[in-house]
C-alpha cells in the first residue's frame, strides 16, 4: 500500500514518527512516503496524496500545510487514519475528514498504527 505520512513540523517527527515506522514491519509491508525525510523544505504533495491508497495524519499540532493535505485527501477520496498524542488535543474538524481518528502514546504508537492499518 501506498501511504503518504502527513503531519506538521513543529515537533522532532524524524525522531518521534519517522524512525519508529522506519524501524518497524510496517515499513517492509507498506511504501511509506515521508515529505521531509532529511528536509524540511516544503514539498508539493499533491500528486503524491492524489496517487496514494492512504494518508496517515499525524494532528497532535495545528498545521496549515496538514490542513490542505487532509482536503485533498478527501477530494480525491483517498481514505484518512488520524492519530495524535495522548497529552494532546487535536481539532475536531479531523473528524469531518475521517472516523479513524487513534489516539497514542511513545511506546504503543506502532501497536497502534499496526491495529488500525489492519482494519
Amino acid at each position: 500500500m501506498k501511504i503518504h505520512v502527513g503531519h506538521s513540523t513543529v515537533f522532532d517527527f524524524e525522531k518521534e514518527l519517522y524512525e519508529p515506522l522506519k524501524r518497524s514491519a510496517l515499513s517492509q509491508a507498506h511504501d511509506f512516503h515521508f515529505p521531509h525525510d532529511g528536509n524540511r523544505a516544503p514539498e508539493n504533495t499533491k500528486e503524491i496524496i492524489k496517487n496514494s491508497d492512504l494518508l496517515l495524519a499525524e494532528v497532535s499540532y495545528p498545521s496549515t500545510g496538514l490542513g490542505i493535505e487532509l482536503g485533498w485527501a478527501d477530494v480525491f477520496a483517498v481514505p484518512v487514519i488520524a492519530f495524535y498524542r495522548f497529552d494532546k488535543t487535536p481539532s475536531q474538524a479531523i473528524h469531518i475528514i475521517t472516523n479513524k481518528v487513534y489516539r497514542y502514546s511513545d511506546n504503543d504508537l506502532i501497536l497502534m498504527l499496526t491495529k488500525a492499518l489492519d482494519r
